[in-house]
């Protein structure tokens, strides 16, 4: 929001305008006029996941179900902002859990990925933020996560390696305890899209 006088009166917009001038621009300029206004509607989109509870979707969308086999949900698309550089971090989210007694609606559990990543994150938290949530919730025997994300930190600044990318992951109950369980989470992340097509 502007005032008459052309100030933004809105404090995002005003700490953009005082950085596009400290990086030696003109936020009067045609181009940059409005961007002030635009960087802190996206800033509050980006980070709108501050204002939104894992717990209570998830809570909210609870059934009993006598079905105690892994339920998997792979390549749930995320982007996030570092919290370091405040540049964007993004890739693919696989998340598993074994009910015991309690299922959650499969769509909630994407949502439960973009709330977590609509804040300032590192991986590592994003990726423990999401098992444990899950944990708490759903008290099942065993939750896993597998983060896979390219980070712009490493790509257009610092090392500027266009082609790493980070895994991390959080093991829990059955997931971490059981060898078996283990495998078989690892081996159906493994298979690809492409398998239905």
């Amino acid at each position: 929001m502007t005032t008459k006088g052309g100030h933004a009166s809105d404090p995002i917009e005003s700490n953009v305008e005082a950085i596009l001038k400290e990086l030696g621009e003109n936020p009067t300029r045609d181009g940059l006029l409005k961007t002030p206004q635009r960087v802190a509607k996206a800033m509050r989109f980006f980070a709108k996941g501050y204002h939104q509870d894992p717990a209570e979707i998830l809570t909210g969308a609870l059934f009993d179900v006598d079905y105690d086999e892994m339920v998997l949900v792979k390549d749930i698309d995320f982007y996030s902002l570092c919290e370091h550089h405040m540049v964007p971090f993004f890739g693919r989210v696989h998340v598993a859990y074994i009910p015991k007694g309690k299922v959650v609606g499969l769509s909630k559990i994407p949502r439960t990925v973009e709330i977590f990543a609509r804040r300032l994150q590192v991986q590592e938290r994003l990726t423990m933020d999401i098992a444990q949530t899950l944990e708490s919730v759903l008290k099942p025997k065993g939750v896993g996560v597998v983060v896979e994300a390219k980070h712009l930190c490493m790509m257009m600044r610092g090392v500027e390696k266009q082609n790493s990318f980070a895994i991390t992951s959080s093991l829990r109950g059955s997931f971490e305890s059981d060898p078996k369980t283990r495998s078989e989470f690892i081996e159906l992340i493994r298979h690809r899209k492409e398998s239905f097509a």
